[in-house]
């Protein structure tokens, strides 16, 4: 059997690291990953949500029907479009006036969109609203996977790395600054965002992944998401 082919749409490098981790704990063969967004070739859209929103806007702007059935995509298993929960938070003029006007004419879905949390699943609805909106006439299916870390992608690793019962971990996924706090550990324990610094860590987010899904109900989601794609294959 061929190896798995998988894109991935995502906010930055560190991300790429934990969602590649996790799928190698939920995946039982061996795959490849692509990374389409941050992609060096075209720095014009940028990184960070407004990179993904401007991925998304561009799809909409070249093709009609499924993600899937995009000639530029062709090839692809499976295709994962990540945003972290807390872009929930931001406003479509943080990413330029033309995207704010973008917004205002395609009739994009709120932001900031936050719901009281917990739960985290209302935030997560909203966004999600939000970002099939960026989409425009593009349609997901089954083989096109929404990864909506709460807050951050970095709280994934923060359930892996840390304690089960680390006070950090308390109400995990509304800690919007969980990831931050990663950097100010004591030394020999702290991680920088930084891609090296996470790949360095990343196997532990594959060993103990259902650690990481007892603290982040986003996790178990995701894996029922890719799971469900692959038993459609």
């Amino acid at each position: 059997m061929s190896e798995l082919r998988i894109a991935l749409v995502a906010e930055g490098p560190t991300d790429l690291v934990v969602i590649e981790a996790a799928l190698k704990a939920v995946l039982p063969d061996p795959f490849v990953m692509t990374q389409l967004q941050p992609e060096p070739t075209q720095p014009k859209l940028g990184t960070g949500w407004c990179g993904v929103l401007k991925w998304c806007d561009q799809a909409h702007r070249r093709h009609r029907g499924f993600l899937m059935d995009d000639p530029t995509l062709v090839g692809f298993d499976l295709i994962i479009i990540h945003v972290d929960v807390d872009v929930a938070h931001q406003q479509y003029p943080n990413c330029g006036e033309s995207v704010e006007t973008w917004a205002e004419e395609n009739f994009w879905g709120n932001l900031p969109c936050t719901r009281p949390c917990p739960p985290i699943s209302d935030t997560v609805d909203e966004l999600l609203r939000a970002i099939e909106s960026w989409l425009g006439q593009v349609q997901s299916c089954d083989r096109t996977l929404f990864c909506l870390p709460a807050q951050s992608s970095g709280t994934w690793l923060a359930a892996a790395v840390l304690s089960a019962t680390d006070p950090l971990l308390a109400n995990a996924e509304c800690n919007r600054t969980l990831e931050s706090q990663l950097k100010l550990l004591p030394k020999k324990r702290r991680i920088k965002k930084t891609k090296r610094a996470y790949q360095d860590k990343a196997h532990l987010i594959t060993d103990r992944w259902t650690q990481v899904k007892q603290v982040c109900t986003q996790a178990e989601h995701f894996e029922q998401l890719v799971l469900a794609a692959l038993s459609q294959k």
